[in-house]
C-alpha cells in the first residue's frame, strides 16, 4: 500500500500471522474490500515468521494446522516444520490477492476510540489511520519473554531469546546455556547438542514428553490429495476427530491421563539409562497440565556427555559464570533463553484505548476477558483473534481462529444491519457471564488440577488462555452474534445546549 497518508478503513487489522490473514481472507469472502493490515515486520507469517530457531516445526499434524478453506495437499511431512509453513502462509497471501491489502514495517504505536466520530485512530510507523471496526490478531507468542536475571548486563558473550535467533552466531564448539525447558527448547536442544563444545540446560519445571510419529508423506499420498480433494479433507476430519475424543480427559476427567503418563514415562525410560537424570527429568505433576511436548530425539540428546541438566533455574549471572538457584556455577559463552512470550500481559493491549480512556491492560489489570474470546466490554468495535480462554491444549488453534473469523463475519453484519454511524459494544454483563461460566468449567480441568504452574495461569493464579471444551462446541458458541449481549453506539443528535454532538447513545 503506496504512501504514507491518513486514511479511513472499514477495518484495520494488527499482525499478519494466521488471524490477520485468516480474517483478511474473510473479509474478502464477505465483500469487504476496505480494509488494511498492518504488519510490524517486512513479510508476512507472524510467529512462524519470527521463529526460525533450528529444529522449528508444528506438534499438530499439518493437515489440521492449515485453514480448512485452503488445504494443501503437498505437505511433505506429517508434522511440518517451520519452513515449509512460513511458505503455506505466503502462498495463502498470494492465493487469496491479500498483498494489495497489507501496509508492511508498520508497528502500531496506539489506537484510541473516538467517541465522537465512532470509529479508531491508529498511530502506526507505516502512517496514521482511521477505522470504523479494529481487530487484533497479533497472537499471545508475538512479544519474546526474557526473565530479570541479576548480572545479565555482565554476560561478556552472545544472549539472545529463542524467537530472535542470532543466525549469525556460530555455535560450534561453543559452551551454550539453554534457558528453559519449552516446546521450543526441546527442539533446539536435539538441532544444536551434535556441533557445541558444552550444552547447559537450565530446567525449572521438567516436561512430560511422547514420543513424535513424524514421518514424511509419501509421493503417492500427496499425488492423491492432489487428484481427490475429498482425500484430503478426510485426513483432516480423522485428526480432527482424535482430538476432539481426547477432550474430556483435559477438561473433565484428568485421572484418565495416567496411562498417557505411563506411555511418557517409557518413553523417558528408553533413552536415559541414569537413574540420576531420570529423576531430574520426571515430573512431579499430572500429564496435561502444561502443554504435553512431542520429541523423539530431545532425550537422547539430554544422555549425550556434552551435555548437562541443571535442576533449577538460572539466578544470577557472574560475567561468564551462570549461577542456578541451587547454587551451582557454569561457565558458557552464550545464553539463549527459551522463556517462552507475554502472553497475558501483551504489550499490544497497553497501546489500545477504549472509550473511557482505560487501555485494554488496565481494563484486563484482573484478568484477561472477553465475550466468546472476541470483544472486550469498553471497546467498541473491537475483536481480538485468539483472545481471552481461546487457546486449546491438544489440538489445532487454526480451528479456533476460523470460529473467531466465523464470529467477526457475523459482528460486521450486525454492524451494516444497523445502518449509518453505529458500533458494538459488549455488555459488561454479557463478559461476566460469559467468563463466569468458562472459569467454572475450568476448575475440572487438568489445567487447574494438575498440581503445575504454567504459562496458561496469570499473574493470579488464573487460567485466562485456554478453552475449557471442544472445538466444536466452540465454534457453535460462535456461529452468530447475539444483539441481546451488546449495547448499540450511536452519536448522540446535536444539541443547541451542548454547541454540538460529540457524545454516544447507548440503545
Amino acid at each position: 500500500m503506496a504512501g504514507h497518508e491518513r486514511r479511513h478503513v472499514r477495518v484495520a487489522v494488527i499482525g499478519s500471522g494466521f488471524g490477520g490473514l485468516g480474517a483478511a481472507v474473510r473479509l474478502r469472502r464477505e465483500g469487504i474490500t476496505d480494509f488494511v493490515v498492518l504488519e510490524r515486520s517486512g513479510s508476512v507469517g507472524g510467529t512462524w515468521r519470527d521463529n526460525s530457531y533450528p529444529g522449528c516445526a508444528c506438534d499438530v499434524p499439518s493437515h489440521l494446522y492449515s485453514f480448512s478453506f485452503a488445504p494443501n495437499p503437498d505437505w511433505p511431512r506429517t508434522f511440518s516444520g517451520q519452513r515449509h509453513i512460513r511458505a503455506y502462509l505466503e502462498h495463502v497471501t498470494d492465493v487469496f490477492r491479500l498483498r494489495p491489502h497489507i501496509r508492511f514495517n508498520s508497528e502500531v504505536t496506539g489506537a484510541r476510540w473516538n467517541s465522537e466520530e465512532l470509529y479508531w485512530e491508529v498511530s502506526a510507523t507505516g502512517g496514521d489511520l482511521t477505522a470504523d471496526v479494529l481487530v487484533s490478531a497479533t497472537g499471545p507468542l508475538s512479544d519474546p519473554k526474557i526473565p530479570d536475571i541479576a548480572g545479565l548486563d555482565t554476560f561478556p558473550g552472545t544472549v539472545f531469546h529463542s524467537a530472535r535467533w542470532d543466525h549469525g552466531q556460530d555455535l560450534r564448539g561453543r559452551r551454550v546455556a539453554m534457558i528453559g525447558t519449552g516446546a521450543s527448547a526441546i527442539q533446539i536442544v536435539p538441532s544444536i547438542q551434535p556441533e557445541v563444545g558444552r550444552l547447559t540446560l537450565f530446567q525449572r519445571t521438567p516436561p512430560w514428553v511422547m514420543p513424535r510419529a513424524d514421518r514424511a508423506i509419501s509421493g503417492a499420498e500427496r499425488w492423491l490429495h492432489r487428484r481427490l480433494p475429498l482425500t484430503t479433507r478426510a485426513r483432516r476430519g480423522v485428526l480432527w476427530g482424535i482430538r476432539e475424543l481426547q477432550v474430556q480427559a483435559f477438561t473433565k476427567h484428568p485421572e484418565e491421563l495416567g496411562l498417557v503418563e505411563r506411555l511418557a514415562r517409557r518413553n523417558m525410560a528408553r533413552a536415559i539409562k541414569d537413574p540420576e537424570l531420570r529423576r531430574k527429568l520426571t515430573p512431579d505433576y499430572r500429564i496435561g497440565c502444561k502443554r504435553i511436548l512431542l520429541s523423539n530425539t530431545y532425550y537422547p540428546a539430554l544422555a549425550q556427555p556434552n551435555t548437562e541438566v541443571v535442576a533449577a533455574g538460572l539466578s544470577e549471572v557472574r560475567g561468564s559464570t551462570l549461577v542456578g538457584a541451587d547454587g551451582s556455577e557454569t561457565e558458557a559463552d552464550v545464553i539463549i533463553f527459551g522463556t517462552g512470550f507475554h502472553v497475558t500481559d501483551m504489550p499490544v493491549a497497553e497501546r489500545i484505548t477504549g472509550a473511557d480512556g482505560s487501555t485494554l491492560s488496565e481494563s484486563w489489570k484482573d484478568g484477561m476477558t472477553a465475550l466468546r474470546g472476541a470483544t472486550a466490554a469498553g471497546f467498541p468495535n473491537f475483536m481480538t483473534i485468539i483472545g481471552p480462554n481461546t487457546g486449546l491444549g491438544n489440538s489445532s488453534m487454526i480451528l479456533m481462529i476460523e470460529s473467531q473469523l466465523n464470529y467477526l463475519a457475523g459482528y460486521l453484519r450486525q454492524l451494516d444491519a444497523l445502518g449509518g454511524r453505529a458500533a458494538l459494544a459488549p455488555r459488561p454483563t454479557a463478559v461476566s457471564t460469559w467468563n463466569r461460566r468458562v472459569q467454572e468449567r475450568m476448575k475440572r480441568t487438568v489445567w487447574n488440577t494438575g498440581g503445575c504452574d504454567s504459562w496458561y495461569l496469570d499473574a493470579s493464579g488464573r487460567n485466562t488462555t485456554v478453552w475449557p471444551g471442544t472445538t466444536a462446541e466452540f465454534r457453535r458458541a460462535t456461529r452468530q452474534v447475539d444483539l441481546t449481549e451488546y449495547e448499540v453506539i450511536r452519536p448522540r443528535p446535536a444539541t443547541s445546549e451542548r454547541g454540538g454532538a460529540g457524545q454516544e447513545a447507548a440503545v
